[in-house]
């Protein structure tokens, strides 16, 4: 009897995953959208992109080495790389280096690390540092470089953004209907806006890519589209001068970028299907609330945010039956 048996903890079969292999095919999803911003906004769009990504790996690697007295460690694992990008994405391209250095910074080291790093994190760590920019540089965080400025960076001409105009239908100013992009443009990325949000189409693209390669599974972006669509356009319907179509609400702003790339974060969304479901009705009605009668013209992320808060909550309402657990009489 040498031989004996080893019984060990689960799991025992293994996927062939991994959060190193998941974070790379996330950054391959979105290299359509990183294309389209290079192709619109030009130098611009590569400046923010790597100054975000080289700053978010530096601040990960110092936090971890000199603060959290780590052994090894972790740039590696294609996490604050994804951070780094989807910060860029959420900033105009015309934004100063200090500023994306400082967003970078409130990411990692606020956002993530001071949690204890990945899979500790209660909120987004790009959003954060997006709605941190935002909130302390508010001017800097809306002016929007015009497409097709190529070489312009600190210089750019700045225009109004499809979401804007759309506040300013809300407020009563009609003729701003006739300045807004058409679904097209808006569709292929030929407007203003984020770098990383203006092609609805390179996005769908990404969220193809994800659910082909079992990344991420349908019920956070489809239902935060639903959600979107449906809300956006009972408004149209009860007063169509007023609210502009729902197709515009999709293709606009940063609710492809949240609902595919963003709302999906393994570690701040459900984990139950029936919690994601939850959880992306929450965001799309959020969203569209935020839009259509909030002070800011863009919603996205603070309905994120918010439903990031209510994660451990949904979790815990959404919490399968055990096996062979009797349900309790009521």
């Amino acid at each position: 009897m040498e031989k004996k048996l080893v019984i060990s903890l689960s799991p025992h079969v293994h996927s062939g995953d991994s959060v190193k292999k998941n974070m790379y095919g996330v950054l391959i999803a979105l290299i359509p959208a990183f294309l389209v911003s290079l192709y619109f906004f030009g130098l611009g769009a590569l400046i923010v992109t790597a100054t975000s990504v080289a700053a978010c790996l530096f601040f990960e690697w110092a936090i971890g080495k000199y603060l959290m007295k780590k052994e090894t460690t972790t740039i590696c694992d294609g996490s604050a790389v994804i951070t780094g990008v989807l910060l860029a994405f959420n900033l105009p391209s015309n934004l100063p280096i200090w500023i994306i250095i400082l967003g970078a910074l409130f990411a990692i080291g606020v956002g993530k690390m001071s949690f204890g790093g990945l899979g500790n994190n209660p909120f987004n760590p790009a959003l954060a540092g997006r709605v941190f920019l935002l909130l302390s540089f508010p001017v800097q965080m809306t002016s929007w470089p015009v497409v097709g400025q190529l070489t312009a960076y600190a210089d750019a001409t700045t225009a109004a953004t499809p979401l804007n105009l759309m506040k300013q239908v809300a407020g009563g100013n009609i003729e701003a209907l006739k300045d807004l992009p058409s679904s097209f443009d808006l569709l292929i990325g030929n407007n203003g806006g984020c770098l990383g949000e203006v092609s609805a189409l390179a996005l769908l693209l990404g969220l193809a890519y994800m659910l082909w390669k079992k990344i991420i599974t349908w019920h956070i972006p489809i239902s935060i589209l639903a959600t979107v669509f449906i809300f956006s356009g009972i408004m149209h319907l009860v007063d169509p001068e007023l609210y502009v179509s729902p197709v515009l609400q999709l293709l606009t702003g940063g609710l492809m970028l949240g609902a595919i790339f963003m709302a999906t974060d393994y570690v701040t969304s459900p984990m139950s299907k029936k919690g994601m479901l939850i959880y992306g009705v929450c965001i799309g009605l959020l969203t569209v609330i935020i839009r259509l009668f909030g002070a800011y013209p863009e919603g996205m992320s603070f309905a994120i945010l918010i439903m990031n808060a209510f994660t451990p909550l949904i979790n815990t309402y959404c919490k399968p039956k055990r096996f062979g657990e009797v349900a309790k009489k009521k």
